[in-house]
């Protein structure tokens, strides 16, 4: 498979950025557990008009994330990877796989508890994580496995934030919701009728923004709404929406990406863990990243492709897909995100912050072990198309 420049260039910025945010992590952990974790944790939720500096990150840089996330979708499937059908189907049904395999463990393990609402927790796949570990194994990675994983995690984003908004909305403020959803539907408007100032979306983008932030609705889904109406001329390489991914893509990378890690990895750990991971939440986090994942995501693109609806590509095997899949189990950024909207206790939150960080960690390390050992031949990356 060809690998074009624009995804080249996506898929360097999140392995790069992929290892900051491993080291950002351990930062934040360590702080969070010497002598300065009081003016540490304090930092986080010191107010700034209105909102404490960890709900600025959350609730704001994240939304520029989410922004990054829908504008990759979109070129994705309107000029990129996933525009051919025959290589968008492979990844979007195993990412389907991938989310409700994981979500369904979780609910056995969980169904009838206060903690059940944690179902969202291991459906998620932190891109730049999962190919930062990737990276990790250089040539010897098929350009065909890093498209397909990049693309699963990138669809596994986009379920993710269908499940923020149907599932981890509070009660609705149906004036602020309304006037959200009309800037929405006006920028939609000026998209059909081809208005391409970037300035008119992005000021309209954080209109949105705002009333959404008091609608109930999280307002990181305006980031993805503010993507899909950004005009996207598929003919033209310079165009508004291409620019902005472009843009972005190093300031999410080396900023939004780190800052979150730094603002919700600040864990006190004062428990015995091993009590922890017994807690019926535990288990299904553990389980549903670990097992759910390659479980999920190898079942249902064995089904898919035995049933002729996609094929797998020439030059990945099922062991390729399997190991794909334990790397996909590493959580990380969309775990901890949906954590902070699935549960009220603090305690939860913070022990379930923890074992996401232990399962993703166990994850990358038997993914990277299983593909080290699968892949080793070299296999050189293709030419790289210019288009």
């Amino acid at each position: 498979m060809r690998i074009t420049r624009l995804f080249k260039e996506f898929y360097e910025s999140e392995k790069i950025g992929g290892l900051i945010l491993i080291f950002t992590a351990c930062v934040s952990l360590f702080i969070a557990n010497t002598s300065l974790q009081n003016t540490y944790i304090n930092f986080w939720h010191v107010k700034v008009i209105n909102l404490s500096i960890e709900n600025w990150v959350n609730d704001g840089l994240m939304t520029v994330f989410f922004l990054l996330v829908g504008l990759e979708l979109k070129r994705e499937f309107y000029i990129g990877e996933l525009s051919n059908r025959k290589y968008a189907l492979l990844p979007i049904i195993a990412a389907c796989g991938g989310m409700i395999v994981p979500a369904t463990i979780y609910l056995l393990i969980n169904y009838g508890k206060t903690t059940q609402s944690g179902a969202g927790i291991p459906m998620a796949t932190d891109i730049a994580f999962a190919i930062g570990v990737l990276s990790l194994l250089g040539k010897k990675v098929p350009s065909s496995l890093k498209v397909f994983l990049t693309a699963l995690a990138v669809i596994d984003d986009l379920g993710a934030i269908i499940v923020i908004a149907l599932f981890y909305s509070t009660t609705l403020a149906l004036t602020n919701m309304m006037f959200s959803l009309s800037i929405f539907l006006l920028l939609l408007i000026l998209n059909i009728f081809k208005i391409k100032n970037i300035f008119i979306y992005l000021i309209g983008g954080i209109a949105m923004w705002y009333f959404m932030l008091h609608s109930g609705i999280h307002p990181t889904i305006s980031g993805v709404l503010l993507a899909f109406v950004i005009p996207l001329d598929k003919t033209n390489k310079k165009s508004n929406s291409l620019r902005l991914k472009h843009f972005l893509e190093k300031p999410v990378a080396f900023f939004v990406l780190p800052l979150f890690a730094l603002a919700n990895t600040a864990i006190i750990i004062n428990t015995d863990v091993s009590k922890i991971i017994f807690e019926p939440y535990s288990i299904g986090i553990l389980s549903g990243l670990i097992i759910g994942k390659p479980l999920g995501i190898t079942l249902f693109s064995l089904v898919a492709v035995s049933i002729g609806i996609c094929a797998l590509p020439a030059d990945l095997k099922w062991k390729h897909i399997f190991s794909a899949g334990i790397l996909a189990g590493i959580g990380f950024t969309m775990s901890i995100f949906i954590t902070l909207l699935a549960f009220n206790d603090q305690m939860i939150i913070n022990n379930s912050k923890l074992i996401i960080l232990i399962s993703s960690l166990i994850a990358g390390i038997i993914g990277l072990i299983t593909l080290k050992f699968v892949l080793k031949e070299n296999v050189l990356i293709e030419p790289m198309n210019e288009d």
